[in-house]
């Protein structure tokens, strides 16, 4: 096996009386994408933002290729490979997709952030966004203002924005969320294609996006992982069952019958 690219150990983030993640252990390997499910408020997206250094944890370490960066803050995380999808909290809405993600590129490059001219001129800022977009499947709509895309095309775009970094490791918050049967598929098959050149993070409520994609599952309740294991095994788990449905609901349940 090879060495995990990323791993954590007791990591633990606590807002006040909450403790939204306890000892939290997680490893991920090249390559790999691990989903990470669990109820509402189980502290799914607060695991992420310590990833991503978004969020200091409390107590812990975190891991990547072989460093120990807990430490280290988003902006250095960022650098050495890390990205996280919609940290920006919003796209340029008057500017077209291909500015916005050159705009990612020449942030990423640590230009000055007087950007909106140079990243306009620059062609190979542009070279690679549109690298990007096409990667995402939004090559054709590169011209097209932010505002006036679909809120697929949107999330396609804060993803290919991401991807501009270049980064060994994705971190994707419910990249679904908001999405139609059809814009979810699109997004299911664009993951699948990036599934295996870099590592993802998947945190995604679509059991059946994650059961298509993930390679291991991580369950998360009350802030702690209580199972890691291949789709199947999580699929059977006792306990898990009982996390999403209750006792005797979970002892009922079949998951041969679930997609």
């Amino acid at each position: 096996m090879p060495d995990p690219l990323l791993s954590t150990a007791g990591l633990t983030k606590r807002f006040g009386g909450l403790v939204a993640a306890s000892e939290v252990a997680l490893a991920v390997n090249p390559g790999e994408l691990l989903a990470v499910i669990g109820p509402n408020g189980a502290g799914k997206t607060t695991l992420v933002a310590l990833l991503s250094a978004d969020l200091r944890p409390d107590a812990g370490t975190t891991r990547f290729a072989g460093a120990d960066i807990s430490r280290l803050g988003p902006a250095r995380r960022a650098a050495l490979g890390i990205a996280r999808s919609f940290q920006i909290a919003s796209v340029f809405g008057e500017f077209t997709a291909l500015d916005n993600v050159a705009l990612a590129v020449q942030a990423h490059a640590g230009h000055s952030f007087r950007f909106w001219r140079p990243a306009a001129s620059d062609e190979r800022l542009r070279e690679s966004a549109r690298a990007a977009l096409h990667e995402v499947g939004l090559g054709e709509r590169a011209g097209v203002r932010t505002a006036a895309l679909s809120h697929g095309e949107r999330r396609a775009l804060e993803l290919a924005m991401a991807l501009a970094a270049r980064p060994q490791l994705l971190l994707l918050d419910e990249p679904m969320a908001g999405m139609g049967p059809a814009e979810s598929a699109a997004m299911v098959q664009l993951l699948a294609r990036l599934k295996g050149r870099l590592a993802i993070v998947l945190v995604e409520h679509d059991m059946d996006a994650v059961f298509a994609l993930a390679d291991r599952i991580a369950v998360m309740v009350y802030g702690r992982i209580i199972a890691t294991g291949a789709p199947a095994d999580i699929r059977a788990d006792l306990e898990v069952r009982r996390a999403y449905l209750g006792e005797e609901d979970a002892l009922a349940f079949n998951p041969d019958v679930v997609g």
